[in-house]
């Protein structure tokens, strides 16, 4: 799906270092200035009716809303309806691989205007090469936020039990995704892309997410009726699946255009099974996003990661493609 969004995989031994401030058990450093946002919850939402089909004992991923009431006036790209139609398409998709949404609540609130757009994450120092696949590379080099977005995401997700468990949907007016490319030979330049969403899953940061904000997912752009369909489901996707944008025989790439696959950009929506499906719905279900509720509502957690959730942490097992690197780069380079 054109622009739908941007993702970059920076990406072995960088998960499995000592973590410092930023640790998947520890919130990120908080600048001295940062407030929390005072978020209200929206009574005007039926939150009971969305979640009125959920089944007791069925895989469930919780997702929590955070709305800005205060946006800049000329910002159209996504709207209140907009967003929970995209979360009703995406209980749509996930609905044959078992998988339940619960719809936590929607809350709105006054944001501080220099969050409304945020660089995610720093600028990469090394570039991929031919030498591993890109989650190997992902997984050497982990992706880091900006100290702009620490910020951000600290002042809005609050403070919960479950914070490393629970996906939030926050929506932003623009984030801007910085990565290298190769411009020619051996030189390599550095791009900015404006998101329509952004996932910011594990296997990219590997150990470098704080606890409290290891479930965001930025929402920028559900503008177009594709986008509306899509967007929740395929950002969801990279959290829960923990795969960049790949199906079947097509290896994962930053941009990868093409039909079939709810990971491609594309209209597809199949979330595949076995080897040949790259393991995706076996990934899902594995996910620690995931519980399995009693009839009284007690929750049952999946496993959590035990490398900091890398593509090829142990908790997937044999669930994980191990392809060769492709050359980015001309050979004599």
């Amino acid at each position: 799906m054109k622009h739908f969004l941007a993702l970059l995989l920076f990406g072995l031994s960088a998960c499995n270092t000592t973590p410092t401030t930023n640790t998947t058990e520890n919130p990120g450093a908080i600048s001295p200035s940062i407030t929390k946002v005072k978020w209200r919850s929206l009574d005007t939402l039926d939150v009971a009716g969305f979640n009125a089909d959920l089944i007791p004992g069925k895989p469930t991923v919780d997702v929590g809303v955070y709305f800005p009431s205060n946006f800049d006036s000329r910002f159209k790209k996504v709207t209140l309806p907009q967003l929970i139609e995209s979360l009703r398409a995406a209980k749509e998709i996930y609905q044959p691989t078992g998988v339940q949404i619960n719809l936590l609540w929607v809350k709105t609130g006054e944001v501080d205007p220099k969050h409304f757009s945020i660089q995610a994450n720093e600028v990469p120092g090394i570039p991929e090469t031919e030498y591993v696949n890109m989650y190997v590379h992902s997984r050497r080099h982990p992706a880091e936020l900006t100290q702009h977005s620490l910020d951000a995401f600290n002042s809005i997700i609050e403070d919960a039990p479950d914070n490393k468990r629970t996906v939030y949907l926050v929506v932003l007016q623009d984030v801007f995704f910085p990565f290298l490319e190769v411009s020619e030979g051996r030189n390599w330049t550095m791009k900015s892309v404006r998101t329509g969403g952004l996932s910011f899953p594990g296997y990219s940061y590997c150990n470098t997410l704080p606890s409290n904000m290891r479930g965001v997912i930025t929402i920028t752009n559900l503008s177009t009726p594709e986008r509306l369909r899509r967007t929740v489901a395929h950002e969801l996707g990279h959290k829960v699946m923990n795969v960049s944008h790949e199906y079947k025989s097509t290896h994962p790439g930053h941009e990868v255009y093409a039909d079939g696959g709810l990971m491609l950009y594309g209209d597809g929506e199949d979330i595949p099974s076995g080897e040949a499906g790259r393991w995706h719905l076996e990934r899902l279900l594995l996910s620690p996003y995931l519980y399995k509720a009693d009839e009284n509502g007690n929750k049952t957690w999946n496993p959590d990661y035990k490398e900091g959730g890398h593509y090829y942490d142990p908790l997937y097992g044999d669930y994980v493609v191990r392809f060769d690197g492709a050359a980015p780069i001309d050979e004599n380079s």
